[in-house]
């Protein structure tokens, strides 16, 4: 598949999807019990494990603690053998040069919502491990990561969402749509693996669509801070960069909302007392 046939002069993408159409999203939480907090979420094919301990005493404690008025945030980014769509097997779950930047990219999206002056001296791990790739795996991860914050009880300021954008030649009338008249941005948004190894233009965005400044059911405004954002394929021309970050955004708002959903039927489900 090229870049050219990601969208059809329907309008439909390769999944039957329109250009500003999420995947399926699913979420379970509290799904693994030895940990203080867990969640497990499937976005289309993407399926993604992440669980948190502590907040609890630093490794090696003591004289070589951490000595700093704030928490440590820990995260381990790794992929199953087995998880790849596509039927290859990685040779190594973790400590390859991409996971180990995508953990740091993982802790950035985390530390930016956890308020960490409340564990002074102490640290908090977050483990994610993707068991199925098929697209936006960092973004999925970060998703399933604040989920697991959640379920374990630690404050946070928003919900870290991510979300990618890709730009592609489209057909006459998707490019039109794309155009979009609320203003939400052009190219098609969370890409599947596909979509992702066509060599479009791919911008993964993670936001706090809630920050204040940011009104994330409003069609009309785009603001929001962004915590992390990186491009990957074809070169992209400066004129496209802001409606493709438009589009991410529109995309992180509206995972947040679902995300917002399944936490608040989940706490309804186990905490009868939660209104």
């Amino acid at each position: 598949m090229s870049g050219q046939d990601l969208v059809s002069d329907q309008g439909l993408r390769v999944d039957g999807r329109r250009a500003n159409e999420l995947r399926q999203i699913r979420v379970r939480m509290g799904v693994f019990g030895q940990s203080d907090g867990s969640a497990y979420l499937e976005q289309g094919n993407t399926k993604v494990l992440a669980a948190v301990y502590g907040p609890h005493q630093p490794r090696g404690g003591g004289r070589g603690g951490n000595r700093s008025g704030t928490g440590i945030i820990n995260c381990q980014y790794s992929m199953a053998v087995f998880s790849f769509s596509a039927g290859e097997r990685k040779k190594r779950p973790r400590g390859d040069r991409k996971t180990q930047e995508t953990s740091l990219q993982l802790r950035r999206a985390i530390e930016a919502i956890v308020q960490v002056e409340l564990y002074p001296r102490s640290q908090i791990d977050v483990f994610v491990e993707v068991l199925q790739s098929d697209g936006s795996d960092y973004c999925a991860a970060v998703n399933a990561a604040t989920l697991a914050l959640i379920d374990a009880g630690i404050p946070i300021k928003d919900y870290s969402v991510g979300c990618t954008a890709t730009i592609a030649s489209m057909g006459a009338s998707e490019e039109i749509d794309s155009k979009d008249e609320t203003g939400s941005g052009t190219g098609i948004v969370d890409a599947n693996h596909m979509e992702e190894c066509t060599g479009a233009t791919t911008l993964t965005v993670v936001a706090l669509p809630g920050a204040p400044g940011c009104n994330y059911e409003s069609d009309t405004d785009n603001s929001g801070l962004v915590v992390v954002a990186q491009g990957t394929g074809a070169r992209l021309h400066l004129s496209r960069l802001e409606g493709l970050r438009q589009r991410a955004l529109q995309g992180c708002r509206d995972t947040r909302v679902i995300l917002d959903q399944a936490v608040r039927f989940h706490l309804t489900t186990h905490d009868p007392h939660f209104i």
